[in-house]
């Protein structure tokens, strides 16, 4: 597997590990897995976070639930199906990982360089915070591309409300979840849990001629 680092897209990680290796797919013979991480923040809430390994970088350590890892590697979009509708979902790829000790300020730190594909929405919260989302798509090998979700905060949102579709933009950040009630047709309500980027900084490329 290539473990040459990516400067378009790039995520490090560490947390503890929350479940079970679970067979994710499988592609030319090689088995893929997913499993959950948790990260803590600085404010102390806590992100649970997907990730998809293959069985070739589980062949010399053995990993288990309450292990902490430090991973490095992509965030990869798919489109997942709930059996009503597509939704568009966020895993952490991993290209490497490695035991670690439990972290007092864990790593949670994403490089994205890719082009706004629709147009930024802009809004204030009600006590009159910016908030920008923006859909970053993300080029990588074999003319694919994965599709981010970011959201811009205070000055960095009035910035992203500005830009354009097809813009060239680089984005740090860090990858969190969040849960958010919904209502079903039947007027039941459940949770879900939505994955993005939440912006730090973020900047226009400039242009090449």
């Amino acid at each position: 597997m290539d473990n040459t680092p990516n400067i378009t897209n790039s995520i490090t990680v560490s947390g503890k590990i929350l479940t079970d290796f679970v067979l994710s797919h499988e592609v030319y013979g090689e088995k893929f897995y997913s499993f959950y991480i948790e990260n803590r923040r600085l404010s102390d809430a806590v992100d649970i976070l997907p990730v998809i390994i293959s069985e070739r970088l589980l062949i010399d350590e053995c990993y288990a639930v309450g292990d902490n890892v430090l991973i490095e590697g992509q965030i990869r979009s798919h489109n997942n199906f709930d059996g009503i509708k597509t939704h568009l979902k966020l895993s952490i790829f991993v290209k490497s990982i490695s035991p670690t000790e439990e972290m007092c300020n864990p790593v949670n730190r994403i490089m994205l360089d890719g082009f706004i594909c629709k147009k930024p929405v802009y809004r204030t919260t009600p006590f009159g915070r910016e908030i920008a989302d923006i859909l970053l798509a993300v080029n990588r090998a074999y003319g694919k591309s994965d599709y981010i979700p970011a959201i811009c905060w205070g000055r960095n949102a009035k910035f992203a409300s500005n830009l354009e579709v097809g813009t060239n933009i680089s984005l740090s950040g860090r990858m969190q979840s969040r849960d958010y009630r919904k209502q079903l047709d039947n007027g039941e309500v459940i949770t879900k849990t939505a994955y993005e980027v939440s912006a730090s900084k973020i900047e226009q490329k400039d242009f090449i001629y």
